[in-house]
């Protein structure tokens, strides 16, 4: 990890001055002070080709969606929904939120249309900023039908009521507008989670939050101003202008990440002399896969960043082939309410920590960042409304993980169940509960070993996710894997079910899963479980195709055993 010197002006020389980098506009005024003229963004317009955008012209469309969006009356606090994929407008638009003080609503839009609907239901927002599509779906499917009063179209209205922003641009004053005083504690955003184990929730930021995890990020990635990333995956997106990036949107399904066509983003990659790449664990094995298929190496990438789930140390060894040497790819732990929480270079998950993977003691997520203070506690399923180091597990011990620091959000919006199952009181800060299982090492390495909600509980014990399916993964022919219980807890029996490699062909499989078994004998922990059965294609998160549905894998097991 290396920090960026500071000139003698005692401002950082990746131009995010101390003193600002707590809130998202200052951080962005000091670097298009800085470097007006250098590319905030390449985005696709048609044909395959290719517009940039300096950080002057994204100030310039800033301070005109700041404009009209004030005179439509929006107003600090106000919460609205943006519905508006990555480029130039979304960069603009949050920025011109952020100086009006307005609140933006960040939901995945696609989610469940169900979850989606209740979860704007719950966000209740004042205001809609959307492309067509997303507000043919507000009209057509009553997405926050009783809160929403500004109904903003970013392109061609087509048979809803409310303004264009082109309109809204047309008509506003030349005056510049009123900027919101914002303090660190005031809300800033709110973002849902994935919601792969159940409804999304709301998360609430405050501007304190939002410069926290800027923090974080130069910290623990090599984030120099000007670097030319390519991002898939939407927070870094969100943040680039505020970092001094130079970011390429890719041309790709902003919905669909996972499914990105490889061959277009190693063209990509060359095209602008990409230095770095932000992906989830599923788009960077296709990528992986693509690129050793056909002897690529990527040359112009020094880091990669995965980020939404563990690195599978195979998708790792992999890219790792398709790199420079020198090249850096980190894995990256965290989730919405904190991130990021822990780092881990590729180099340090293939050496020293990969075997104790695959011999099932649980996924290594690096070192937790300084500013982060994670401790491990006794699994327990119901609220914890006070902290006691009574609540800590024996050192080495496998628990619920834990997290206080900076970027650790309070509590979740309209949600207080949820908010006294996930949050404890510790003095004047909150510690997050993770809903994950792990253990700290003795080198103060974070271990993975699964969801707190998808341990198996068997009549011997518990077995956790992160312990089992990495041995199985080890086996030819198996692509991924997933452990569910089928019974009631406490009595359930455990279940491997596998998703195969391609090529496998039906006859193959007996032959696979005598293997799997035959190496779940050698370890205590998994000697037990004996029944694995195979699913054409896991349910997955559609954000980043890589948080497997274990809830409905088991109901499809017990259907498949009975």
């Amino acid at each position: 990890m290396t920090l960026l010197p500071t000139p003698e002006d005692g401002t950082p020389e990746n131009g995010l001055p101390d003193d600002t980098a707590a809130d998202l506009t200052a951080a962005f005024e000091a670097l298009r002070a800085r470097q007006p003229d250098a590319v905030a963004l390449h985005h696709p317009v048609r044909n395959g080709r290719y517009a940039e955008l300096t950080y002057r012209q994204l100030t310039e469309r800033c301070d005109a969606y700041t404009g009209a969006l004030s005179h439509a009356g929006l107003r600090p606090g106000m919460r609205t929904c943006l519905m508006v994929p990555p480029g130039p407008d979304l960069a603009a638009l949050v920025l011109a939120l952020a100086r009006l003080g307005v609140v933006p609503v960040l939901i995945d839009p696609g989610i469940a249309r169900s979850a989606l609907r209740r979860c704007l239901a719950e966000a209740a927002p004042d205001a809609f900023i959307g492309v067509p599509k997303a507000h043919a779906g507000r009209v057509l499917l009553g997405w926050a039908r009783r809160s929403v009063r500004l109904p903003v179209t970013v392109g061609r209205r087509w048979f809803w009521r409310g303004p264009t922003l082109r309109a809204l641009c047309a008509a506003a004053p030349d005056i510049p507008p009123p900027r919101a005083d914002r303090s660190p504690d005031d809300l800033a955003a709110i973002a849902f989670t994935s919601g792969s184990t159940g409804v999304p929730k709301a998360v609430e930021y405050r501007a304190r939050h939002l410069g926290a995890q800027l923090r974080l990020a130069r910290e623990a990635f090599p984030l120099e101003p000007g670097t030319v990333g390519i991002s898939t995956f939407p927070p870094f997106a969100l943040a680039g202008p505020a970092l001094g990036l130079t970011l390429v949107v890719p041309r790709m399904d902003p919905i669909r990440p996972a499914s990105a066509d490889p061959a277009v983003l190693v063209a990509e990659i060359g095209r602008f002399g990409a230095s770095g790449l932000f992906g989830a664990p599923a788009l960077l094995d296709s990528l992986s896969r693509y690129c050793a298929d056909r002897a690529l190496v990527l040359e112009p990438l020094r880091f990669v960043t995965s980020a939404g789930a563990s690195l599978d140390p195979r998708t790792a060894e992999r890219l790792r082939r398709c790199l420079p040497e020198d090249a850096l790819l980190h894995s990256a732990y965290g989730a919405t309410e904190c991130l990021p929480l822990s780092v881990i270079e590729s180099r340090e998950l293939l050496g020293e920590t990969r075997l104790p993977t695959e011999r099932g003691h649980g996924v290594c997520v690096g070192r937790p960042l300084a500013a982060n203070t994670v401790r491990v506690i006794t699994v327990s399923d119901g609220p914890i409304p006070l902290w006691s180091d009574d609540l800590l597990a024996e050192p080495g011990a496998v628990g619920e993980i834990t997290v206080a620091g900076p970027a650790v959000s309070e509590r979740y919006f309209g949600r207080p169940q949820e908010t006294a199952l996930a949050k404890i009181r510790e003095g004047d800060r909150i510690v997050h509960r993770m809903g994950d299982l792990g253990r700290l090492d003795e080198q103060g390495r974070l271990w993975l070993c699964g969801r707190t909600s998808q341990r198996v509980r068997t009549p011997d014990g518990d077995l956790c996710t992160e312990q089992v399916e990495p041995i199985a993964n080890t086996v030819p022919g198996v692509r991924r894997s997933a452990l569910v219980g089928v019974g009631a807890p406490g009595a359930q029996t455990p279940v491997l079910c596998v998703e195969a490699e391609r090529g496998i062909r039906r006859s193959q499989r007996p032959g696979v899963a005598a293997e799997v078994l035959d190496r779940f004998a050698g370890y205590p922990h998994t000697a037990a479980i004996r029944q694995v059965l195979f699913h054409p294609g896991f349910p997955v998160d559609i954000r980043h195709n890589a948080k497997i549905g274990r809830e409905r894998l088991a109901r499809w097991a017990a259907g498949r055993l009975r």
